[in-house]
């Protein structure tokens, strides 16, 4: 509901807050089955070691973190590195990145489900910068973490 104190602006400055919580959420397809359900994700250039996919009775939480493509820090050169390798470090340190769409961060982000999930038959692969997450169904209700497989 606008108010005659709300300005435009202000309603502006709230869509926009939600677009950028928007484009740092993966993008993400759930199909179920009779017997099971499968998520998948997008996650182009996330380390496998940083996914993390955890299990309620009838939940998946998954959570990643994608690392800047330029460190805040440039990396030290090897002493025995050549005057070329010097040369490209040199070049790396004073990189500026002039634009990057790429979505960088840490987020999470939760699945519910109208069955519970078999914890036995959880198995998690992490292909082409795709996860994709098959949970069977089942009656058992505990929490369990899942490993994800390259």
């Amino acid at each position: 509901m606008i108010t005659l104190r709300t300005s435009p602006f202000d309603l502006l400055d709230r869509l926009e807050q939600q677009v950028s919580q928007a484009e740092r959420v993966p993008a993400a397809e759930v199909i179920e089955t009779n017997a099971s359900y499968t998520v998948r994700l997008e996650l182009p250039g996330v380390d496998h070691d940083s996914i993390d996919v955890k299990a309620t009775d009838r939940s998946l939480v998954i959570s990643a973190e994608r690392p800047p493509t330029i460190p805040a820090a440039a990396n030290p050169t090897p002493p025995e590195a050549n005057a070329n390798a010097e040369a490209d470090a040199n070049a790396e340190a004073d990189a500026q990145q002039l634009l990057s769409e790429f979505r960088t961060g840490t987020w999470s982000r939760s699945f519910r489900f109208a069955k519970p999930l078999d914890r036995d038959q959880l198995e998690a692969s992490y292909r082409d910068g795709i996860l994709e997450i098959r949970a069977a169904k089942s009656d058992n209700r505990t929490t369990v973490s899942v490993k994800v497989e390259s």
